[in-house]
């Protein structure tokens, strides 16, 4: 096992650390990303960083329908929201109306948690029949 010794001023490193490959690449199929983890624990142990090599993901069942239909209305709702935070014609509503329920016990904290929840919301009622 091979031994780290960071720089001064680096604490620890942690995420992807390579590009995954895209399939159909020469040599795709036997290329893995590196990946770096750092746990924070209330531990004596010192070395919390953990550095894995992570292949290619293969799926061993078959998307469901109930999948994907959560898929299509996640990308509906994306679409949505990205479509509403740039029309002009709801901006100064919407700011208003996320202002005024933001401190509720309910209310969402931030404005694109607000327009997800009105942009789904428009979604499941649209297809719900």
């Amino acid at each position: 096992m091979a031994i780290v010794k960071w720089a001064k001023g680096i604490d620890f490193v942690s995420g992807l650390l390579s590009k995954r490959p895209k399939k159909g690449t020469p040599h795709s199929e036997h290329s893995n990303a590196l990946l770096a983890t750092h746990r924070v624990a209330a531990t004596t142990n010192p070395d919390c960083t953990r550095i894995y090599m992570v292949g290619e993901y293969n799926r061993s069942t078959p998307v469901t329908a109930r999948e994907a239909q959560l898929r299509t209305r996640f990308a509906a709702v994306t679409r949505a929201v990205a479509t509403r935070a740039k029309d002009l014609m709801n901006m100064t509503t919407d700011q208003a109306n996320f202002l005024a329920q933001k401190d509720q016990p309910n209310g969402k904290k931030t404005m694109k948690a607000y327009l997800w929840s009105i942009c789904a919301a428009a979604y499941d009622a649209e297809h719900q029949g």
